[in-house]
């Protein structure tokens, strides 16, 4: 037996857009941009502090990137700030999002 809190829709690929976020498109760049700064911050095994450094911005802002708290960042700024990397962006066609599978026509689950 299925409820319908049993549904499953698959995700667009864009976890903001699926939460209905006006600024879905930005707002995933941003997310991605910080991603990446955070992961060449451990892979380099920089402090904070020296991170801060290098990005050219105080410690404070930097623990705000690293914990995804992207409020007053712009993807120009984390752009700039991306510790020496190339940074570019695919452009691709946009899918239609898919319909949830109406409840009496989903498949089997597995047990």
């Amino acid at each position: 037996m299925t409820t319908d809190d049993d549904r499953v829709t698959q995700s667009s690929g864009n976890v903001f857009g699926d939460m209905g976020l006006e600024d879905a498109d930005e707002l995933l760049i941003k997310a991605d941009l910080a991603i990446a700064i955070a992961a060449l911050i451990k892979q380099q095994s920089l402090t904070q502090a020296a991170a801060a450094k290098v990005l050219g911005i105080d410690q404070p802002k930097v623990s705000r990137l690293v914990r995804g708290d992207l409020y007053g960042f712009s993807i120009d700024h984390l752009m700039l700030r991306a510790l020496g990397q190339k940074v570019s962006f695919k452009i691709e066609a946009v899918r239609p999002a898919r319909k949830p599978v109406p409840s009496g026509k989903r498949p089997a689950r597995a047990a």
